[in-house]
């Protein structure tokens, strides 16, 4: 039986996209009780894949909330621009393929990173295994 220690290490080690051979080898455990683990720890995985997803996009990009005020208020800038246009001239042309692209990147920003639980969890036993595990996780 292996420590606590060690199966946190898997569900990182899991969560970041390693295989079952690297980590057989780094933790020095048979692929067989990996894959046991797998399906044990098959929430807590998916939860830290979509915390560092979460973290890797506030990293990276402006937060979601801020992308989405900045392409509204471009694309109601073009909005107001392209009322004004007379449709005859090449650069209105442009400008709604701009607005379509502003269109798009906005529909985009509708995806949520997606959470799992288990079904059998209270509700009260969720917020306190989340809140264990994202302590752990930042700890590290």
């Amino acid at each position: 039986m292996k420590d606590s220690k060690t199966k946190h290490k898997f569900i990182e080690l899991r969560a970041a996209g390693n295989s079952f051979d690297k980590m057989a080898r780094e933790l020095s455990v048979a692929k067989s009780t990996l894959i046991d683990w797998s399906k044990e720890f098959e929430y807590a995985v998916a939860n830290l894949k979509a915390m560092e997803m979460e973290d890797l996009q506030e990293q990276y990009f402006v937060g979601k909330k801020a992308r989405i005020e900045i392409i509204g208020e471009q694309l109601k800038k073009i909005q107001e621009e392209l009322t004004v246009r007379d449709l005859s001239e090449i650069p209105t042309e442009k400008l709604y393929d701009i607005h379509l692209k502003y269109m798009h990147w906005l529909k985009q920003e509708e995806v949520e990173p997606v959470f799992q639980r288990q079904k059998e969890e209270s509700v009260d036993d969720m917020i306190k295994g989340s809140l264990t595990t994202v302590e752990r996780w930042k700890a590290n």
